[in-house]
């Protein structure tokens, strides 16, 4: 039997694909939220975000290779690796990791941005465990004490923030880049614009019907969506100058290692509490609020969404196994 199709439905099921195919995921998965000292409830800082097909990795404490066999991630995707600081649990599950990676046949060059005091540690690790890889490892120094881009590629721009603690340390803010305008559907039916000339006038360019008249382009498109932001802040006390760097942002994960009573232990280790947490998020008008590095001494982490929430409310905990999609 054969099975004729007219253009509109032919139209309709390309069109689909389309726009199915320029819907890109912009997710946050979390593999571990507790700090330096192990407990059985979660594991050493370390976190992934995807987006158009790459990871990005953020810290990578010990447990991270079994976080992402369970969590169904490949590691060799991950093409850049963004370290905080040159804490242990923010940093010694790098030699593991790359390990791996050349035992798994990986090719493909590994870029590590941090601040320049690791550069030492994972030359020598390499020089240990694994000395000659199948691919590069670059390492990108950071300036910690600097806010500026470090990584852009066609799709995303990574920016350093500047924390307090007793290390040089950093955050990273990951921001996508303008994607092109949405062409209306309605245009395409009056006009009869073939698909193959789609992606042209999201480009930019008119529409020149066979009479010579030209359509502007203001009107076969809309804006383009909107951008989607993530920052990440561990381990840091309270920064005001924060703020402005961060201001707007979906989704800020910060660290709230103390509960609110706790802040003279959080002034000497140079953390935060759940309420310093908050409030920043508060003064940065940002669009959620997810909370962790909890520490050892943390018995209920409630407490800590509890004081958070009543500063911020749409605040929530970080676990092992989260996944956000912003």
């Amino acid at each position: 039997m054969l099975l004729f199709l007219t253009r509109p439905i032919i139209l309709n099921f390309q069109l689909s694909i389309f726009n199915f195919l320029t819907v890109e995921p912009f997710e946050l998965y979390i593999l571990g939220c507790g700090s330096a000292n192990p407990t059985q409830r979660h594991l050493p800082a370390c976190q992934v975000l995807s987006t158009r097909g790459k990871l990005f990795m953020v810290d990578c404490g010990e447990g991270t290779q079994t976080r992402f066999a369970r969590m169904g991630l490949s590691i060799q995707r991950v093409g850049h690796i963004f370290i905080s600081h040159a804490h242990a649990d923010h940093s010694l599950g790098l030699p593991g990791l790359i390990c791996t990676m050349s035992l798994l046949g990986r090719t493909s060059q590994l870029h590590i941005h941090g601040p320049r005091e690791l550069e030492a540690y994972l030359q020598t690790s390499m020089q240990t465990f694994c000395p000659e890889p199948d691919f590069q490892v670059l390492f990108h120094p950071v300036d910690t004490a600097r806010h500026q881009l470090i990584f852009e590629d066609r799709s995303i721009e990574v920016w350093s923030l500047p924390l307090r603690h007793r290390v040089p340390c950093c955050g990273y803010l990951f921001r996508e880049k303008p994607g092109l305008p949405h062409i209306r559907r309605e245009m395409i039916d009056m006009y009869e614009i073939p698909v193959s000339q789609i992606n042209n006038i999201k480009a930019g360019q008119d529409w020149t019907l066979p009479d010579g008249t030209v359509v502007p382009n203001s009107r076969l498109v809309t804006p383009p969506s909107p951008t989607r932001s993530y920052a990440y802040c561990s381990d840091t006390a309270p920064l005001p100058s924060l703020v402005s760097q961060i201001e707007g942002v979906d989704l800020l994960f910060h660290e709230a290692t103390y509960y609110k009573d706790d802040e003279l232990r959080a002034r000497q280790t140079f953390h935060s509490t759940s309420v310093e947490a908050a409030q920043t998020a508060l003064n940065a008008r940002v669009g959620r609020l997810c909370i962790g590095h909890y520490s050892a001494r943390i018995k209920d982490e409630q407490q800590l969404l509890r004081e958070a929430q009543a500063v911020f409310p749409n605040t929530i905990l970080a676990d092992e196994g989260l996944h956000l999609s912003i």
